[in-house]
């Protein structure tokens, strides 16, 4: 059996970390995140992937230096240091890898836009309602179909078996996999690969590497492993390069999730044949 035949059945099938009485929940697909629960009470801050953040029982403010607004939902852009400050008590949060069809889509969904934030969704009220029963126990269909309403954007099937069958190597690789190993194995150039990679996935292959080392650390985390493992599970140097780069992505380091009850689920590529 070739290397590149094993499937993401085999190598990533949900894992779940609950802990008792917990509010908080994270769910991690490759190139997506979702947080819902109590709100994180985060400083100014920003990260390399676009947040979908939502008042789920309250509006909330968006503060940067050139000026502040209040809003149930808004769309906060890559690197764009704002202050998030909550009204209410809870919070969901979707990150979307920037640039990406998901991306594109959701922008297109907002009606405002002031400071380069965006605001006010047009599907906002159904938003509201259904992300006020979102919790640590909701289906994950649940969650995937409440992705699909705030993005506008319903997920594709990755049809070319190349690089669905790449996908789910990254994902569960034991060792890191560059362009080029994977390239040879599907009997591509790696400039054909990396063009096909970024037209199937609406990402770049790079991108979604760092997603599925995010993948892979989170998957450790649900299982139960400290921050030390979870680093190196994830192919990460250190705990400290796994916290970087946690913190360089979402605006926050994982130890500001960790030290909350939560449950972790990790998650396929949503719309990835099998």
């Amino acid at each position: 059996m070739s290397a590149l035949s094993r499937t993401c059945r085999d190598t990533a099938s949900p894992q779940v970390r609950e802990v008792p009485g917990g509010q908080a929940a994270v769910w991690l697909w490759p190139g997506r995140a979702l947080y819902a629960g109590p709100s994180l009470r985060l400083g100014p801050h920003s990260g390399a992937v676009a947040c979908v953040a939502v008042g789920v029982d309250a509006p909330f403010t968006v503060r940067r230096t050139s000026g502040e607004l209040r809003a149930r939902t808004a769309l906060i852009p890559p690197r764009v240091r704002h202050h998030l400050i909550a009204g209410g008590e809870r919070m969901v949060f979707l990150y979307l890898d920037p640039g990406s069809a998901e991306d594109r889509a959701c922008r297109a969904r907002f009606a405002a836009g002031d400071h380069g934030v965006l605001t006010g969704h047009e599907s906002e009220a159904g938003l509201l309602v259904r992300a006020a029963a979102i919790s640590a126990h909701s289906p994950d269909q649940e969650i995937t179909d409440w992705t699909a309403e705030a993005t506008g954007h319903e997920a594709a099937s990755f049809t070319d078996p190349r690089i669905a069958a790449a996908m789910c190597r990254l994902i569960g690789a034991d060792q890191p996999l560059p362009a080029a190993l994977l390239a040879a194995e599907l009997g591509l150039s790696e400039s054909r690969f990396l063009r096909l990679f970024s037209d199937r996935t609406g990402t770049s292959y790079r991108r979604f590497r760092l997603w599925a080392q995010m993948h892979r650390a989170a998957r450790a985390l649900a299982e139960g492993a400290n921050l030390t493992r979870a680093a190196a599970d994830g192919y990460f140097a250190s705990p400290s390069h796994f916290s970087t780069a946690f913190h360089a992505m979402f605006g926050l380091p994982p130890s500001a999730l960790l030290s909350r009850s939560l449950t972790i689920r990790c998650l396929d590529p949503v719309g990835l044949t099998r």
